[in-house]
């Protein structure tokens, strides 16, 4: 595996993600990048480009999590051709009192060394009541 295999890229990603490591997460994404994050909560939508992904999507988070409680552990991966499916952990106490401990899935698409795509996959519902216990999941995002 080279440093732009796609499973390199990917794991790389995921430690930086666990590490804090920003330059690392900013350098793996495609100026272009997408990500999407099905489902009615407040953060379900297709992200677009880098910036967007990094600033409003990931850093969006960081207000709702405790400082210092993450905790992201790479499950496994699978990886054919360009694409990469990833497995996580991720779990912090929130600033709501509770916990969010959450099992994830994501499809990359590397293109050039780069994440261009991705879409994630998590226990919505868990996601509401951890992260947006005040967000009517029953109302399409953008309707509150």
């Amino acid at each position: 595996m080279t440093g732009t295999d796609p499973r390199t890229v990917v794991i790389r990603y995921v430690e930086a993600v666990r590490d804090g490591d920003a330059d690392v997460i900013h350098d793996s994404f495609a100026e272009d990048a997408t990500w999407h994050y099905p489902g009615t909560l407040p953060i379900s939508k297709v992200w677009h480009g880098r910036d967007a992904i990094i600033n409003d999507f990931l850093g969006g988070m960081g207000p709702i999590i405790v400082p210092g409680t993450m905790e992201i552990e790479l499950v496994s991966t699978i990886a054919e051709g360009d694409r990469v499916v990833a497995e996580w952990t991720s779990k912090a106490k929130t600033v709501y009192g509770g916990t969010y401990d959450n099992r994830c899935i994501g499809i990359y698409t590397v293109r050039d060394g780069k994440i261009a795509s991705v879409i994630e996959y998590a226990d919505t519902q868990h996601v509401a009541a951890a992260l947006f216990p005040d967000f009517d999941t029953r109302r399409p995002a953008g309707t509150e």
